[in-house]
């Protein structure tokens, strides 16, 4: 099969840039999914992003589909026939319908006998004609918020098309996309090209692009570009670059052709908050900033031209008559906020809905310090403190700095809580409510934070799952299953003593549960947030056989459900395992089908009879004294591993001995003594689902 280079490129005006990479990989793989539906196969695929453009490179793609045979399945032998052999109603109306005669049929055997089928061979399609087609399809399905409209144009696409360019090997795919005509030619940047830039071999599109267009068309290649200029910049003014990851993609998706270039800013600004400046660097103007040895932040920034300049000071001094209103109002609101103290706010609090059905901000900060005060005394902290600091978490909201700043919400209040004369302990929690804010992100430090913190998410997921909203397949507006997966990572990484089942009915009691449409919010929230532990193990590579063993046995404390997880997932690695985890399944469905009640009965050894059965029972009886401190120190894994020497006696039970006998007596304490076998596994965990 022949293959050719085909190269598609959709020029648009400015790209909105915080989507840039999601479009980019969405259109790749609309076109790389649809040529696999068509059965084309190709060697490479290259994808390629900037402001204006969004581009693809398949080396290696077939120039025709392969041929198919079709295969069409007709009545049974004995139905095609009358008596006489001539074609009944049935043979004719299939082959009538195909348009052919029941001589081109063929039989086929099968194990409900003989049937007629037709096989026709289709001749693929030549790639060219199917190219055009597949590109619109998939910009029609790039995931696009809000289309727009141009000129007088009815077609819609995120930003208005410039140009297209398509070409399959060395000629052009006929065709046009959202009506303009697919050409060959390519434009570079604004105001550093050359001109257009006709394009006839697809591997020369970055190189062209780099060297008559001033473009760097590989997103990642200009990405490295920026971070590595970003870091030169910084060492040239004595400093280390602090490049966070997101703003690095943004800049990215901002310029085609990046220059960096450095300013600098007046130092009396440094009295405001770092994360105050930082904010209004990064937020508003892009700006990076640089430390120096101590970590102190330099008076200076490092912007992103996106062209390069024949007098960069012009350009500097521009960014920095932009930069420093921006700084000087910081420093403005700083200084007025700090005229009125967090408590004071408060006040202002009762103005602000939470959710119309669950009251204010001022109403959920009165019921978070409660939560907060028994939180933090279950996990030996000052319950003072984390009263005072859920009594001031969100006065913060309400200060002029966080209203132009709204990332700053927590930290502003670490810092007018400092000014304030509120206790250390205090402002840090304050800073620290929101903790953890996404997958890896710190928790937080100390007791007070982490009681704050919980003491947060509990309260809100309390409230909507009572009110019988919670997360939806598509929507979660109050982020909770961020919140659910927040509270598990801090109980777990920080090892607290903590019961999910207790929090939630401290919770419930700061509500009014009147407000309550769920009348089975307790159990709801709690299999909820159990739940969550499975895309966390998930994560881990841990199967959701082991998940679901442990969630089975239903423990609320989340130290001792990870505990109980981990210990299982050591215990399926040993050869052990499996035979033991059928032989629970076995009993499991033994006991099940009797449905008696053995849990007050002990097995009565003068009725042990058989030799296996009278070891299992001694083993069973020595190995109790062993694990049982074992379960109640919570050394599952340990346990489990003394438990699997067990494998023998119970196959050997299994093997000799008959536990459904006529006589009643002792048929009843041999299936005592398998419940004595499962109660052991189940300290742990349901091992019986184990077993596939």
């Amino acid at each position: 099969m022949s293959t050719q280079d085909f190269l598609v490129e959709i020029g648009t005006e400015e790209l909105p840039p915080k989507a840039l990479k999601t479009l980019s990989n969405a259109f790749s793989s609309g076109i790389e999914s649809a040529l696999k539906e068509a059965g084309l196969s190709y060697d490479k695929a290259t994808s390629f992003a900037s402001p204006r453009r969004l581009a693809l490179r398949l080396n290696g793609l077939q120039t025709q589909q392969s041929d198919k045979t079709i295969e069409k399945k007709g009545p049974a032998k004995k139905a095609a026939f009358d008596a006489e052999g001539n074609p009944s109603r049935a043979l004719l109306g299939f082959t009538g319908s195909l348009g052919i005669t029941p001589e081109q049929l063929e039989e086929t055997e099968t194990p409900k006998g003989t049937w007629l089928i037709y096989r026709s061979t289709e001749s693929g399609q030549e790639t060219r004609t199917l190219l055009n087609n597949i590109v619109a399809q998939a910009l029609a399905k790039l995931p696009i918020p809000k289309r727009m409209r141009w000129g007088a144009q009815k077609v819609e696409f995120v930003r208005p098309l410039q140009w297209v360019l398509m070409i399959f090997g060395d000629e052009v795919v006929e065709g046009s996309i959202l009506d303009i005509p697919n050409g060959n030619t390519t434009r570079g940047h604004r105001f550093h090209s050359e001109g257009l830039i006709e394009i006839t071999d697809a591997n020369d599109y970055e190189s062209l692009l780099l060297d008559k267009g001033k473009v760097i068309a590989d997103y990642d290649v200009r990405k490295e570009k920026i971070r590595n200029g970003v870091i030169k910049a910084a060492e040239n003014i004595g400093g280390i670059a602090v490049i966070d990851e997101n703003l690095l993609d943004e800049v990215c998706a901002l310029n085609e052709w990046p220059v960096p270039l450095v300013g600098n800013f007046d130092e009396r600004f440094l009295e405001v908050p770092t994360e105050a400046l930082i904010s209004s660097m990064k937020e508003h103007q892009k700006y990076f900033h640089a430390l120096d040895k101590d970590g102190a932040m330099l008076p200076n920034f490092i912007t992103l031209c996106n062209i390069e300049s024949t007098d960069p000071q012009q350009v500097i001094q521009g960014n920095e008559r932009v930069i420093r209103p921006r700084l000087a109002d910081a420093a403005f609101f700083f200084e007025t906020d700090k005229k009125s103290s967090l408590e004071k706010r408060r006040e202002q609090l009762k103005k602000i809905v939470f959710q119309k059905q669950l009251g204010t901000v001022y109403e959920k900060t009165e019921r978070v310090s409660k939560l907060a005060a028994n939180i933090s005394q279950a996990i030996g902290g000052d319950a003072d403190h984390a009263a005072r600091a859920g009594h001031l978490a969100k006065s913060d909201l309400v200060t002029e700095m966080v209203l132009e700043f709204t990332d700053l919400q927590g930290t502003m209040g670490y810092y007018y809580a400092l000014h304030d004369g509120e206790a250390e302990e205090v402002a840090v929690a304050l800073n620290e409510q929101y903790k953890p804010k996404f997958a890896g992100d710190s928790l937080p430090s100390k007791a007070c934070g982490q009681a704050l913190s919980l003491a947060e998410k509990i309260d809100s997921l309390v409230g909507l799952f009572g009110i019988s909203q919670p997360p939806t397949g598509t929507k979660d507006p109050f982020a909770l299953r961020r919140a659910a997966l927040g509270v598990l990572r801090i109980i777990v990484e920080k090892q607290l003593p903590l019961d999910l089942g207790v929090m939630i009915s401290w919770a419930c009691e700061q509500y009014d549960e009147t407000l309550f449409t769920n009348a089975n919010v307790k159990q709801d929230l709690l299999t909820y947030l159990l739940e969550r532990f499975r895309a966390w193990y998930d994560d881990q590579n841990i199967s959701a056989e082991i998940f679901l063993s442990v969630s089975a046995r239903r423990p609320t404390r989340p130290v001792d459900f990870d505990q109980r997880v981990k210990a299982v997932n050591a215990f399926t690695k040993l050869e052990q395992a499996s035979a033991l985890s059928a032989a629970n399944k076995r009993v499991s469905n033994i006991l099940a089908k009797q449905n008696a009640d053995l849990s007050d009965k002990s097995v009565n050894a003068d009725l042990l009879s058989e030799a296996s059965e009278i070891a299992l029972s001694k083993q069973l009886n020595d190995l109790s004294s062993k694990v049982t401190p074992l379960f109640d120190q919570g050394n599952y894994q340990e346990a489990l591993s003394e438990l699997a020497s067990l494998q023998q006696p119970v196959d050997q039970f299994f093997t000799d001995v008959m536990v459904m006998v006529d006589d009643e007596a002792v048929k009843t304490n041999r299936l005592v003594l398998l419940s004595q076998l499962r109660d052991m596994f189940l300290r742990v965990a349901d091992i019986s689902l184990l077993s596939k």
